[in-house]
């Protein structure tokens, strides 16, 4: 039950080429920057894992995190609601030169689509993007005189998120915001690798405050001091 590892480098061997990766994270809040980079760095060591699929909320901003491993060319496809942020340089550069593909989601239906995949509902209907260009090709009823768009569950291999508190049983609390996907995106993977501030004994965290119990979750790894997105930025930092 112990589900507690050394070092980041283990955490993201798991990590294959053409996998598909939720990465959690609302802009800077409650991203895996230690995660994210790990793996950047595993990529330009080795030359693996490329052509990933990235879920997230946004297509990376600057230098560093996702806006980095698209950089490097890790990334054969976004699947997000907002692929433009304040500095969207990598994306806008690799997809107007065709090297990287978008799935463009509207952020309810993204959350509901990998909240589906963990309850294990194949498909469901809502109205938004009905009569837009999102909806091309997708089946379409009416209820209760509405039309619907199907909408089909988003799964992953892998979920790389950002925790608070974690016990070594894997059992989560989230700070503030930085809850935000990464709860659903655990229950949605195959499997869920997570970065904490603090790993704490089983039972030091009160049950009433964990949000993601450690069954949806396969390895804890501890980052005392986690990087901030925004902060990054703001110094310039690239990956």
């Amino acid at each position: 039950m112990d589900k507690t590892i050394a070092s980041l480098a283990e955490a993201v061997a798991i990590v294959e080429n053409g996998m598909t990766v939720m990465i959690g994270g609302f802009g800077g809040a409650g991203a895996p920057i230690e995660l994210i980079h790990e793996l950047i760095d595993r990529f330009r060591a080795t030359g693996a894992p490329h052509d990933l699929i990235v879920v997230n909320n946004n297509a990376g901003n600057g230098r560093i995190g996702i806006a980095a491993m698209i950089d490097s060319g890790m990334v054969a496809k976004m699947v997000c609601s907002f692929p433009r942020s304040s500095d969207p340089r990598a994306f806008t550069e690799r997809y107007l030169a065709g090297n990287i593909g978008l799935e463009l989601v509207p952020q309810g239906t993204l959350a509901e689509r990998i909240r589906a995949a963990g309850a294990g509902i194949p498909a469901f209907y809502t109205p938004t993007s009905y009569g837009t260009d999102l909806a091309a090709g997708k089946p379409v009823a009416e209820f209760e005189g509405r039309h619907y768009v199907q909408e089909r569950w988003l799964k992953a291999d892998v979920a790389l998120i950002k925790a608070e508190l974690a016990d070594r049983q894997g059992n989560l609390t989230f700070s503030k915001a930085a809850r935000n996907f990464s709860p659903l995106m655990a229950m949605a993977a195959g499997r869920t690798v997570v970065q904490a501030r603090k790993i704490v004994e089983p039972g030091m965290i009160d049950p009433e405050m964990v949000v993601t119990p450690g069954i949806f979750v396969d390895a804890v790894v501890e980052v005392a001091a986690p990087a901030q997105e925004e902060e990054l930025i703001r110094q310039g930092v690239a990956r």
